[in-house]
């Protein structure tokens, strides 16, 4: 019908379909829902395919994708559409389609602009939809076998991958078998494939069970999805240590929301944050200390300046570890003692 349609990494579930041209005008689709997109302008981008490489898109390509919704601060915020529209935006390059709300100044250029040209639909006439959730079962703390590590940041570009990366392969180096988990965000394999890459013996994100992004995602929904891929770890590898990444910054609606979960939290062994400026290492601490969360250790962006640490060291407790640190036995030590997070009682943050 299109000739040849490049996939893309948030369909890599998607085998056998049918394609419906006459949804397009009068069906409102839902998140996760796929659908092939004709290329109007490609601004020079490219999406990743069901494998993960980046392919180049052209005007007049079609490309299966699929909707969501994108928070992303220093990039775009973009939306699942509540009406049918003329155009659509590629808002994120791990196959994300939706549309545009704003785009941060910063950018180059806008993401590449899609018309939507036919449904992909299962052997029933349903449009056919990537996330699976048949096998995801309520979340109970009984789940959690592992000690949970969470990696958590001030913003989006905070360092939160690159430090879960080398506490990873500082854990590895110590002996301990370690997953990581990207628990949200947008789909894009660059950060599970890095974890790995860096010492991790198992990776995996959301897109397992077919979300290409977690924005605006129920509560309860991303609990009970946080308690399946902790078991999915579990039965790969077994790992004394699961590191779990949860997008954005901590003001975000989702990491936020988590983060002030008693359910989810009791299960946690360990938080490290990392921040992208030494204000932000610093002043985060009261909020996470009003929510119950104590790091124990900052790391991030910020570390990779020797002037920032120093303006750091003299107001917390706080260990401060660089890259080169997370790869220490220090940073096994500390994660060691951190115990549980409803254990401590006291914010370590001097104040003047």
């Amino acid at each position: 019908m299109f000739g040849k349609i490049k996939s893309s990494f948030a369909c890599a579930s998607v085998s056998r379909y049918e394609l419906n041209k006459d949804l397009v005008a009068n069906y409102t689709p839902k998140a996760g829902d796929v659908g092939v997109f004709r290329i109007i302008d490609p601004c020079d981008s490219y999406v990743a395919d069901a494998d993960g490489i980046n392919r180049h898109i052209f005007e007049d390509d079609h490309v299966m994708l699929a909707f969501g919704s994108r928070y992303a601060t220093n990039q775009i915020e973009g939306y699942v559409p509540d009406a049918p529209q003329p155009y659509y935006h590629l808002l994120a390059r791990g196959g994300v389609a939706g549309v545009l709300k704003t785009v941060n100044a910063t950018m180059r250029a806008e993401p590449a602009v899609l018309e939507l040209v036919a449904y992909a639909t299962d052997e029933s006439g349903a449009v056919y939809n990537a996330i699976r959730t048949n096998n995801i079962r309520p979340f109970h703390s009984s789940m959690i076998q592992s000690k949970v590590v969470l990696s958590i940041g001030s913003s989006m570009d905070s360092g939160k991958t690159t430090t879960a990366a080398y506490l990873c392969g500082g854990l590895a180096k110590a002996g301990h078998t370690t997953a990581y988990i990207k628990l949200t965000g947008t789909a894009f394999p660059k950060d599970a494939r890095s974890v790995e890459d860096r010492g991790a013996h198992f990776a995996t994100d959301f897109t397992y069970f077919g979300y290409p992004s977690t924005y605006l995602t129920p509560h309860h929904e991303l609990l009970d999805l946080y308690g399946a891929l902790v078991q999915v770890a579990q039965q790969q590898v077994q790992p004394e240590y699961i590191v779990i990444e949860i997008a954005d910054g901590i003001l975000q609606r989702e990491t936020a929301a988590l983060l002030q979960d008693a359910r989810l939290m009791q299960t946690v062994h360990g938080v490290i944050y990392s921040s992208g400026d030494s204000l932000g290492a610093i002043s985060s601490l009261q909020m996470l200390a009003d929510w119950n969360v104590y790091p124990f250790a900052l790391a991030g962006l910020f570390t990779a300046s020797a002037l920032l640490v120093e303006e750091v060291k003299p107001l917390v407790q706080v260990p401060i570890l660089t890259l080169d640190d997370l790869l220490t036995p220090r940073a096994v030590q500390l994660l060691s003692g951190a115990g549980s997070y409803f254990r401590m009682d006291e914010l370590k943050l001097e104040r003047a």
